[in-house]
């Protein structure tokens, strides 16, 4: 019979130190919230239930959670009184009864699915409380994991360690799985016999060792349980998550000439053989396939690109944009919820918006669909091989058939038939020397004016 497991996120932290109006694990780490991170690794870690504990705010964040599982329990903390009272407020979830109890925080979006299952086959394996923990360098301030002949003894706070033990390199995580049949049991002995008067989740370990229980600590890499206290810390793990996945996708085919300055999202897909030049961005939504090439400085939000289409430089693709096989959006233009079939070019200068390209077609430099009345959005339809000349402007609703000619400068409100010529523009007239008689009263007009002064 496959194991259950409740996971129970943490997540009632106001956040004061990141200054902000927003609680902290709904800020954002690569366009997904914290707390959705945290969700998403329980999940693929094989999490039946998961019990948010929230506080402050706690509309905001259980909106956010439910985004992310339909199995959301949420559970609130109505006073501060410690991570062991925290998760304890979820008593009545665990009273469900589960093999496994894993408890994270909210604020650690950096957390691997493979470390949570680390920590199930470590109770499967007949330890009843398990710590995840990390070695690091500078230990100062950590809580020490003190183990002995593989048995983990105690979490040791870092003001109340001894001087050997201060030497201890191996640190708790604040990531803990307990066995499920003993998991009220340990935590309604937890006191708050301390300073704070608070229960504390780490008085665990000692809790089950006077129970006669097994005990046991894993190590994970120190990156990956990388909280976020501060504006600082968001920066530092979006850089580590960033830095993991251009790895993950140039071991995977794909090519970044300048990897630090490539910007990813979390649901960013990339095919093998595509080409990312320096500067790019990637907001959510979007699926490149294999042998795209993104030059510099592009913008993508909402996309999808097929093989062999090019892309910028210095271009924008908002949402809904898809571009078929081999289509080309070149340098300074901008698409936005427009369909760009196979062949399709739009070189440069132009506005895309709420339209169709035909396959083959040409769109000429500074053309325009005038999409927007002030009050509805309108639809532009251009037909396959159709030629728009430069600096026109294509005024929806309005439908360019098949093969047809807009000559450039057009302003176009009606609709043209395929393969036919469409020009609409004033006939030009030449006045002869009238251009000279212009700047000699300009002229005599700057000279009036420098008198009068």
């Amino acid at each position: 019979m496959a194991r259950t497991c409740l996971t129970i996120i943490l997540a009632a932290g106001e956040g004061s130190r990141m200054k902000s109006a927003t609680p902290k694990v709904l800020h954002e780490l690569a366009g997904k919230s914290l707390v959705g991170h945290v969700i998403g690794s329980a999940i693929k870690a094989g999490g039946d239930t998961q019990a948010v504990v929230v506080g402050r705010d706690a509309d905001l964040v259980e909106a956010e959670a439910r985004r992310f599982s339909d199995d959301v329990v949420i559970v609130e903390q109505k006073e501060r009184l410690g991570t062991g009272h925290a998760v304890l407020c979820a008593r009545d979830v665990i009273a469900r009864g589960f093999d496994d109890i894993l408890v994270v925080t909210g604020d650690t979006p950096l957390l691997r699915p493979e470390s949570l299952l680390r920590l199930r086959r470590a109770r499967e394996h007949g330890a009843d409380v398990v710590v995840l923990g990390f070695r690091t360098d500078e230990p100062f301030g950590y809580g020490r994991l003190i183990e002995s002949d593989g048995e983990l003894l105690a979490i040791r706070e870092h003001r109340d360690c001894s001087d050997e033990e201060l030497k201890i390199r191996f640190c708790n995580g604040g990531i803990i799985a307990l066995n499920g049949d003993r998991a009220l049991e340990i935590l309604e002995a937890i006191g708050n016999d301390n300073a704070k008067n608070e229960y504390y989740l780490t008085d665990a370990v000692e809790i089950a060792r006077s129970k006669r229980m097994k005990t046991s600590a894993i190590e994970a890499d120190e990156n990956e349980l990388h909280g976020v206290n501060d504006r600082y810390d968001l920066a530092r793990v979006e850089g580590i998550w960033q830095s993991n996945r251009r790895s993950e996708l140039m071991r995977s085919g794909v090519t970044m000439q300048a990897p630090e300055t490539v910007h990813l999202c979390h649901d960013t897909v990339i095919g093998t053989d595509t080409v990312l030049e320096p500067n790019i961005y990637f907001g959510p939504g979007v699926e490149i396939a294999e042998g795209v090439q993104i030059r510099a400085f592009c913008h993508l939000e909402g996309v999808r690109i097929a093989a062999g289409a090019q892309v910028g430089p210095f271009a924008r693709l908002r949402p809904g944009t898809v571009l078929k096989e081999d289509a080309k959006v070149g340098n300074f233009c901008e698409v936005k919820n427009a369909a760009v079939e196979k062949g399709a070019k739009i070189n440069h200068l132009s506005y895309i918006g709420d339209a169709r390209v035909g396959a083959k077609a040409n769109i000429g430099a500074g053309t325009i669909t005038c999409n927007y009345d002030g009050a509805n959005k309108w639809h532009t339809d251009i037909g396959a091989g159709a030629f728009i000349g430069t600096n026109s402007s294509l005024v929806a609703p309005v439908k360019i058939g098949d093969g047809a000619y807009v000559g450039s400068g057009s302003v176009i409100v009606s609709d043209v038939a395929s393969d036919a010529l469409a020009i609409a523009r004033g006939r030009q007239v030449v006045m002869e020397g009238r251009g000279r008689e212009i700047r000699e009263r300009n002229a005599r007009i700057k000279e009036e004016r420098k008198k009068s002064r």
